[in-house]
């Protein structure tokens, strides 16, 4: 009976017409995804852009153009054609990599954009290391030691790392220890003097000057750099120690930490050998956000220090109604976050079988 029973199912399997590896469609999906997420997120922003109370037309000729000039411009920049006319002309620009011109520059969205990212690059990833280096051991320290004062110090720490503003952060720094003990660089990425001597190759003038063995020049940077680094790192900190010792105090509280203490393991290898290895994903995953965050986030630690990056120059396409500029920067930070996730699932996908 149980063979006259299976008999049906192998039939029916056998008749099933094979589809596509699950891989493929799982890729299509995760395409389709992606596309709507930043469709939505430019339509978004181009809309609101033009529903702002911002003449970018006023913004290029001043307030004492003629009423001709004014019109003149406006058809130039197609602000005459209804919106959805706009839009879809922009929609088509963008599928040819086109973002348009900045009205702040008169370059090139993309070009502009290429030009000063790498400074905020550079400017993030020192901060994302400061932040992991510090976060990742605080979170676990606290809870391998909860409700001690080592954990109340870190929470302490996240709270003021959440709370404080970064410009207010910066300005204090800059009083302090450049203008005061004069232990940091300046406003800047680099000190005038030293600005045409660099052979530029990536544009991330730390690794432009080792590797070029520029080491004076490159203590300069680092003298510069070190300071919003900091800032933005104490902010990473803050975000990481606590995400860490949320999920430890889970680990900590499993009957496998129990078990590894009953053979004599010490307290420490099983902390960070046994328990931190089973977060470790995890913990990875809020890395890449606390990065992008850092990379899209960076805008008044720029304004406050001068930083010649994407944050600032976002600032001033948003203070001048530079939409073209404002909606390339956004699709960006899109993209760098979308990016960033699927690179946090591809590491669970690696580590973690249990999610394939």
């Amino acid at each position: 009976m149980a063979e006259i029973a299976a008999a049906p199912a192998r039939g029916g399997q056998a008749q099933a017409a094979p589809g596509l590896p699950d891989w493929v469609g799982q890729a299509l999906r995760l395409l389709v995804s992606v596309a709507v997420t930043l469709f939505g997120l430019m339509a978004l922003t181009f809309f609101i852009g033009r529903l702002l109370p911002l003449d970018p037309v006023a913004a290029i000729l001043g307030d004492n153009a003629t009423q001709e000039a004014y019109e003149a411009m406006r058809r130039q920049l197609g602000l005459d054609q209804p919106l959805y006319v706009q839009f879809g002309r922009y929609v088509a620009s963008v599928a040819q990599l086109d973002f348009g011109i900045a009205l702040t520059t008169g370059r090139p969205v993309l070009d502009d954009i290429a030009r000063v990212f790498p400074a905020t690059i550079e400017l993030a990833t020192v901060g994302i290391v400061i932040g992991t280096g510090l976060g990742i051991p605080l979170g676990v320290m606290a809870a391998a030691y909860r409700d001690t004062p080592l954990d109340y110090i870190a929470r302490v720490v996240g709270l003021l790392g959440y709370s404080t503003p970064n410009f207010w952060l910066g300005l204090m720094g800059l009083v302090l220890f450049y203008a005061t003990l004069g232990w940091v660089g300046g406003p800047g990425r680099i000190d005038t003097a030293y600005q045409w001597d660099i052979e530029p190759v990536t544009d991330l003038l730390l690794l432009d000057t080792a590797m070029a063995g520029q080491w004076d020049i490159f203590f300069n940077v680092l003298s510069h750099i070190i300071l919003p680094a900091a800032i933005l790192g104490f902010g990473a900190m803050a975000y990481i120690s606590r995400m860490t010792r949320s999920f430890m105090l889970e680990q900590l509280a499993q009957e496998y930490v129990i078990a590894a203490r009953v053979k004599g393991l010490s307290w420490m290898r099983t902390v960070w050998v046994h328990a931190f290895r089973n977060v470790a994903v995890q913990v990875v995953t809020v890395v890449a956000l606390a990065y992008a965050f850092l990379l899209e986030g960076a805008v008044l630690t720029e304004t406050v220090f001068a930083w010649p990056g994407f944050g600032r120059y976002l600032t001033n396409a948003l203070l001048a109604g530079d939409m073209n500029a404002v909606v390339g920067c956004t699709l960006l930070v899109g993209v760098i976050f979308v990016a960033l996730n699927l690179f946090s699932d591809l590491l669970y996908r690696i580590f973690d079988p249990r999610t394939r």
